[in-house]
């Protein structure tokens, strides 16, 4: 069976632990805070991850770059040079041209390196959304599967992830052009939380509104109960921006109704967390 490694970009959440034990690729993504450049590659430690977040309390403006085919030819050719092939899970393509990007590099790969394969996957998701499907795909190679085997399996599961996201911070929607001025302004004088997810095509969609966090969170673990499928896997993420509070909350919550769950609470992503803002906190998970 043909050698593979599975590899993930930094708009994902994974657990660090998976990440090393299992060898999981990192491909690098950049970002700056203020004047600040930065390169993201691996999942960044707690202490850049608060400096991160309170800066964007501070007003420090966030922003990213994206990755350009060259950088993942580059990326991917130390794993082909070895003879390993390349199963890769790409931020949503309804969120980026990570994934339009990625398709550009494999035909270059596929001249060079003729005896092994780059097979990209659209996730369709984001940070932890991606963390859910890495350790599916890790499973799924432990089992045997081939790529050709777990590339199928895991492109069919991108289907039944679901994310529910409560910003803290409208100025940052304001400034995706997800609302207006006008409704980031009265929206955050009436402490009104945006609830999102991304939806079936990846791309982000606002589902409501609560006001305050208490409102927020109580709308957020009712849309887990009404989706999650514990047949399919127990695991589910919360990531958060410097919002730990919040997350340990619905963590405990969720172990009061459902005592078997993996979950698993990782930062969010810099890649995501600049468009974002500070102490949005989400729950990821697999569904019906």
């Amino acid at each position: 069976m043909q050698d593979y490694v599975i590899v993930m970009d930094a708009s994902g959440d994974c657990d660090p632990k998976v990440i090393e034990s299992e060898n999981i690729g990192f491909l690098p993504m950049e970002y700056t805070l203020g004047d600040e450049f930065r390169i993201c590659s691996t999942m960044e430690p707690e202490d850049i991850m608060k400096q991160f977040y309170n800066g964007q309390r501070e007003s420090s403006l966030t922003k990213t770059t994206q990755i350009t085919p060259y950088k993942y030819v580059e990326f991917f050719s130390k794993f082909m040079e070895e003879g390993k092939s390349v199963l890769y899970l790409s931020l949503s393509s309804g969120l980026s041209k990570t994934y339009e990007s990625s398709l550009i590099a494999k035909d270059e790969l596929k001249e060079k390196y003729p005896d092994v394969d780059l097979y990209s996957i659209d996730s369709l998701a984001g940070t932890g959304g991606i963390g859910v499907l890495v350790q599916e795909a890790v499973r799924n190679k432990k089992a045997g599967m081939s790529i050709e085997e777990n590339f199928e399996k895991v492109s069919e599961m991108t289907h039944r992830i679901y994310h529910w996201f409560m910003v803290d911070d409208l100025n940052y929607l304001r400034r995706g052009g997800r609302v207006s001025a006008t409704t980031a302004f009265v929206g955050t004088l009436l402490n009104f939380k945006p609830i999102l997810k991304i939806d079936k095509v990846g791309k982000l969609e606002t589902i409501g509104k609560e006001r305050g966090r208490k409102k927020a969170y109580s709308t957020l673990l009712g849309y887990f109960d009404q989706y999650y499928d514990e047949s399919v896997t127990k695991d589910v993420y919360i990531c958060h921006a410097d919002n730990l509070e919040g997350a340990e909350f619905l963590k405990a919550e969720l172990l009061k109704k459902y005592p078997s769950l993996n979950v698993t609470i990782t930062y969010l992503s810099p890649i995501i967390g600049a468009h974002t803002g500070p102490d949005m906190v989400s729950i990821i998970h697999f569904g019906k």
